[in-house]
């Protein structure tokens, strides 16, 4: 009797791991979709930058897209306007 309640503990521990690394992944994805186009224009102005070349046009991308970012971070999101986010695209 006390391995199987060994297991039992066992396997909840894992699945309450399994939970919280899919928490995190989803956090994440979240994360890199609001920023992913600045931090994408921001390493497009360093590489430009490194190979001497300038980088003003890759920066300006990174600057809209951070100001872009932050006016969607700011809209209020609900369950009455969750439909919307998804005709957007990106």
């Amino acid at each position: 009797m006390a391995i199987s309640t060994k297991r039992k503990q066992h396997g909840q521990g894992m699945t309450e791991y399994i939970i919280i690394v899919a928490l995190i992944a989803i956090a994440a994805i979240a994360v890199y979709q609001l920023f992913g186009n600045t931090v994408r224009s921001q390493t497009a102005a360093i590489a430009q930058e490194l190979s001497g070349n300038d980088g003003t046009s890759a920066k300006s991308d990174a600057q809209a897209a951070s100001s872009k970012a932050e006016s969607e971070a700011a809209t209020k999101r609900n369950l009455d306007n969750f439909t919307g986010n998804a005709a957007k695209g990106k």
